[in-house]
């Protein structure tokens, strides 16, 4: 697997990259239920468009975490744009809002190491519970956590990627809770996930 300098953020076939983006002063993004399905919808449709392998993802009311593969030659930068763009329109429309929805531009990390990769999806995946949305993953309906334990069958999932990285649902559930219930993790990842909270 491919690694980028951390330094220099550049968009390579192969690669995976963190992408996350909050609200414009913590606010809220996702109103309702229809608001996180038609995101997902845009997700779907511009992940595929794109050529790349969502890996993890989870939006929540005032941010949201891709963790993507780029398996072709476009960038995998053109997901938030296409996808939030799209988004933006329907809600200003819907709410009559205006203005920027977003904290600037989408973030994006490049991937450094597999500890990284596989501590992120779990991040990710932990997210609803270490914000108190939920008591367990399994209730947040807007990640691709069910599709990771077999318990929803979605396109939003590489399941290859899950195969060869845990040996069944039970470990990947292991893995999660043990960073839910201790967020003791070594120090290079426990750095690594800080500074995405900055």
């Amino acid at each position: 697997m491919p690694y980028a300098r951390k330094d220099i953020l550049t968009w390579q076939a192969g690669m995976y990259y963190h992408i996350y983006n909050r609200g414009v002063s913590k606010s809220t993004l996702f109103r309702e239920p229809k608001n996180y399905l038609f995101a997902i919808s845009k997700i779907k449709e511009y992940s595929l468009a794109n050529h790349l392998a969502m890996i993890a993802y989870c939006l929540e009311p005032n941010h949201y975490h891709f963790l993507v593969r780029q398996d072709g030659d476009k960038p995998a930068g053109n997901l938030p744009q296409s996808v939030f763009n799209s988004y933006t329109k329907a809600y200003n429309k819907m709410y009559s809002h205006s203005g920027t929805l977003f904290e600037g531009r989408f973030r994006a990390k490049p991937v450094q190491t597999g500890s990284h990769l596989l501590h992120l999806c779990r991040y990710i995946h932990g997210n609803p519970v270490k914000d108190g949305l939920v008591t367990d993953p399994a209730n947040w309906p807007y990640s691709n956590y069910l599709e990771w334990i077999g318990e929803r069958d979605g396109a939003l999932v590489d399941r290859e990627f899950i195969k060869n990285q845990f040996d069944n649902v039970g470990e990947y559930k292991k893995f999660l809770f043990q960073y839910l219930k201790s967020r003791q993790l070594p120090d290079d990842v426990k750095k690594f996930l800080d500074d995405l909270e900055k």
